[in-house]
């Protein structure tokens, strides 16, 4: 039997890779950044699947460039798939799947450690010792802001929302409020859901940013929603990247409009603004959300299942709607 060809964007860990093999004639790009358009566009000539992540360029112009594509599937390595124009791929008959849930923890806990970093300013601490310019302790030295018992603001309460809520309540006994685009009944912790996200950006001393990323967030968090916050407060995006419009950002950071930020994401990833290297008030990761062995192993494990699904029977555990 014939075994369907399949691309990899990326190379995956051995675990899946080596199931993969085992079931699919393998293609793996052999660089690690992003997919250009026109390599997207090459891919669905070639491969009846590809599997691509974040920053692979397939919009609508590179759907609709393909007459008749050979791919029927996009399964996706990632839960976020706001690199995927969803619409224009099932216009062509195309499917696109995702990686839900199997992020959700790990990605959580790097809100957590954003959180703590920026407001114990525990980086900039990192670098004073390492730079040889720690003198002793002092009483006024290195002040933060108090984490345990504070507000905390969530935009965007699915299952990542949900797990930073508990880990903040139980774990640090925060008051959480909650901005959500649909009513969620049941948030795990006691929860307050307010009617906008303005509302609670003034409210937290924390904002944490969990919209799934795509046209309907595309910079949410811009120059007048930061200027709602307190000027206390502290925004963390663990989210995507153009959900912040990062030159709002800059502004609110630099003339201390807000406290601070804690980023894993970018609007332009790789690249980050030499304005938020330079600030002292925003902590900067490289996008370490699921970075975690086990975690791209089950993420990667649920692309299989999804190529499988389809191959099977063209019904993928979990297919994406427009």
């Amino acid at each position: 039997m014939t075994k369907s060809k399949v691309m990899f964007s990326r190379i995956l860990p051995e675990k899946v890779m080596a199931e993969a093999d085992g079931l699919f004639e393998l293609t793996i790009r052999g660089n690690a950044i992003p997919m250009t358009a026109g390599e997207a566009q090459e891919s669905l000539v070639d491969y009846d699947a590809v599997v691509p992540t974040l920053g692979d360029d397939f919009n609508a112009e590179v759907f609709s460039s393909v007459k008749d594509p050979k791919c029927r599937i996009l399964a996706n390595f990632g839960a976020g798939y706001n690199h995927i124009d969803v619409e224009a791929a099932l216009k062509a008959g195309i499917i696109v799947t995702n990686t839900p849930g199997a992020v959700t923890d790990a990605t959580a806990d790097i809100a957590l450690a954003l959180i703590l970093m920026t407001a114990r300013r525990t980086v900039e601490g990192d670098r004073i010792v390492r730079g040889n310019q720690w003198t002793g302790w002092k009483p006024t030295e290195m002040l933060g802001a108090h984490v345990t018992g504070q507000t905390l603001g969530i935009i965007g309460m699915g299952r990542i929302g949900k797990a930073i809520a508990k880990r903040c309540h139980h774990g640090f006994g925060m008051k959480v409020i909650f901005h959500n685009r649909s009513k969620v009944s049941d948030t795990g912790v006691p929860a307050t859901q307010l009617n906008s996200a303005e509302e609670v950006v003034a409210q937290a001393n924390f904002v944490v940013v969990a919209v799934r990323g795509g046209p309907e967030s595309y910079h949410l968090v811009d120059q007048e929603l930061l200027g709602v916050m307190r000027k206390d407060g502290i925004l963390i995006n663990i989210s995507r990247g153009d959900v912040v419009d990062e030159n709002a950002l800059i502004e609110a950071l630099s003339t201390h409009q807000i406290a601070g930020a804690g980023l894993d994401v970018y609007e332009f990833e790789p690249e980050v603004p030499d304005e938020f290297k330079a600030m002292e008030n925003v902590v900067l990761l490289p996008h370490l959300g699921t970075s975690v062995l086990a975690v791209r192993e089950d993420m990667g494990m649920m692309v299989i299942d999804n190529l499988k699904g389809y191959f099977a029977d063209q019904n993928p555990p979990n297919q994406v709607v427009s």
